[in-house]
């Protein structure tokens, strides 16, 4: 089936303008998903299930692979990534109000690199439409992976008020989020790189932690578990820096990595924004995440994106420290059926991982 779809599905789709073919892609799939018996059917096809479920943040994963932020900005078809053989899927970015995003042309193919700049700028439709969405694909609130909501600033929200844009989307959205990501590493709202600095992160990273507290407490459950996805351009003391408040503030887990604002040796186009799939992210995302994973004693779980385009990407993921992994480009590039090809490498020499 990659055959299939890289020599003749892919050539196809790429004749279009970039964000055509993902708004095209995208309805598809949410078409799939409001068709239970087309899910079932593709989900016995693709579904790839770890011998013991995988056990990370206190939920449960079929298998290692998840679908990245940004595929998915308004959680409208989870459902049919869950039946093309993902363990998990990442929705948003959202905000609390829907936005536009940045000026089209925003999204950039480069076939060469196996990468993709993009600078779109969370648009989203906002928190209430993402909740509808998800009530109504999940009406009695059970799923059989784990969905986890990514939460950003709006573009037009000052830095110092940051804060209640993150509020303001975990409390409509924790009903139905099994986990979220504090994304604070996109590289395409001004300013929101500034976040992960220790002013404004700790500050930031407490408020949520304890309006989560308080939520769970109300209702008697556990906390929702919380995650911060970081970018890749990011020093080591940095890194050390954030590491530090995550542990300090008991939160259970981080992403490595967001795209890059760097560009390959040799890399001749001027767009701008972020970059993600090639072997610079590869490699860097790899360093980040066994950085991290040595330097805190694999105590903070790791899910690991960036340049994942074959089971021996993945595997660097896990050999690096990474507990999990996420795809976004290399599901472009490689075509609907790569996680399962993932999923079933990962399972198979994934006995001496964590």
């Amino acid at each position: 089936m990659g055959c299939i779809y890289e020599n003749i599905i892919r050539p196809i789709c790429f004749r279009m303008e970039p964000e055509q073919a993902h708004d095209r892609v995208a309805q598809m799939l949410k078409l799939m998903g409001a068709t239970p018996m087309l899910c079932s059917m593709v989900r016995r096809f693709n579904q790839v299930c770890e011998d013991k479920p995988v056990q990370l943040f206190g939920l449960e994963f079929s298998n290692r692979v998840g679908l990245a932020a940004g595929m998915d900005k308004d959680g409208e078809f989870p459902r049919a990534i869950e039946a093309l053989g993902f363990g998990h899927a990442e929705v948003g970015t959202v905000t609390p109000q829907g936005q536009p995003g940045n000026p089209r042309p925003r999204l950039f193919r480069f076939p060469e690199e196996n990468a993709i700049i993009n600078r779109m700028g969370f648009n989203n439709k906002g928190s209430e439409a993402m909740l509808n969405s998800l009530t109504h694909q999940y009406p009695k609130g059970k799923r059989r992976m784990p969905v986890g909501v990514n939460i950003g600033k709006a573009k037009a929200t000052p830095l110092d008020q940051a804060v209640d844009d993150y509020l303001a989307s975990f409390r409509t959205l924790a009903d139905q989020a099994d986990y979220f990501t504090v994304n604070i590493s996109s590289p395409n709202t001004p300013g929101l790189r500034e976040l992960q600095t220790e002013s404004y992160l700790r500050a930031l990273l407490t408020t949520l932690r304890d309006e989560n507290r308080s939520y769970a407490k109300k209702l008697g459950h556990k906390p929702h578990p919380m995650l911060l996805k970081i970018a890749p351009d990011l020093s080591y003391a940095e890194i050390d820096q954030i590491v530090s408040v995550l542990l300090d503030l008991g939160y259970d887990g981080i992403i490595a990595t967001n795209t890059t604002i760097t560009r390959p040796s040799g890399f001749t186009s001027n767009e701008t924004g972020g970059m993600s799939g090639g072997t610079d992210i590869r490699k860097r995302s790899n360093d980040v995440i066994n950085y991290i994973y040595r330097s805190t004693e694999g105590k903070l779980p790791i899910i690991g994106v960036g340049g994942i385009d074959s089971p021996e990407a993945a595997g660097e993921k896990m050999d690096a420290g990474a507990s999990m992994i996420q795809i976004y480009t290399g599901w472009i590039y490689r075509g609907p059926f790569f996680a399962k090809e993932l999923a079933q490498a990962l399972k198979f020499h994934g006995e001496n991982w964590i």
